[in-house]
This record gives structure tokens, sequence and C-alpha cells, in this order.
């Protein structure tokens, strides 16, 4: 039982990449959690001169937030940590998007996170 729980567990973690090959990766912690919850965000982009943002999002049906991050392009960090607060109820999609210098998208990435509610748990 331990085994299954530990197997589903780690592919409900696998990242879903759409056309981002290695150059952007996506970790969202825990992929399941109790509202309120936090949300830890961790991506990393490989470097190149010409990544200029870079967007997280949670989607879901009735919840929506984001944060752009400008970058410098190959001085930019690697590695980026945010956390999202307070995230209510839903099934979301957690998304990083790369962007050039005239807004053109290079890379994408994303992740599914479910946030259970409290009317959730007992049926």
């Amino acid at each position: 039982m331990k085994k299954l729980l530990l197997t589903c567990g780690l592919l409900a973690m696998v990242t879903r990449p759409a056309g981002a090959g290695d150059q952007l990766k996506l970790a969202v912690s825990p992929a399941h959690s109790f509202a309120p919850a936090l949300l830890r965000i961790q991506v990393r982009l490989a470097p190149s001169a010409e990544n200029r943002s870079l967007e997280v999002i949670a989607d879901s049906a009735r919840f929506y937030r984001s944060s752009e991050i400008q970058l410098e392009g190959d001085r930019s960090p690697a590695t980026f940590n945010l956390e999202m607060k307070a995230v209510p109820e839903g099934d979301y999609r957690v998304v990083g998007v790369v962007r050039d210098g005239a807004g053109r998208q290079r890379s994408i990435v994303y992740q599914e996170v479910t946030v259970i509610g409290p009317g959730s748990i007992g049926g």
C-alpha cells in the first residue's frame, strides 16, 4: 500500500512540459493540499540572452493568481523560488512561461495541483 501511495504521489508531482525541453522546469509542492494552501514553486531555466520575463500563473475555475519576473537574459539566476499563499480550494494548473523581449513565448511548462476544501472531507 505504501509503495502504491508513493508511486501515485510521485506521478502527481511530474511536470508536464509543453515544448519546454530542458529550457524550463517547474516543481510545485505540495501537489495535493488543504485550503487555504501555501504553494511553493521552483522554476529553473536555462540561461539565454533572449530571456526577458518569467511569468508564473496558478489558474483554476474560480481563482487566478500570477507573478511576473523581469529577466536579464543570460545574467539572470537559473532558479527562482516563489510562494503563493492562501490559495483556495480547486484544481489548478500552475504554469511557467518564459518570454523574449518582444513578448513572444519561448518556453512553457505546467503542473497540475489540487487544493482540497473543507467541504470535500468526509463526504
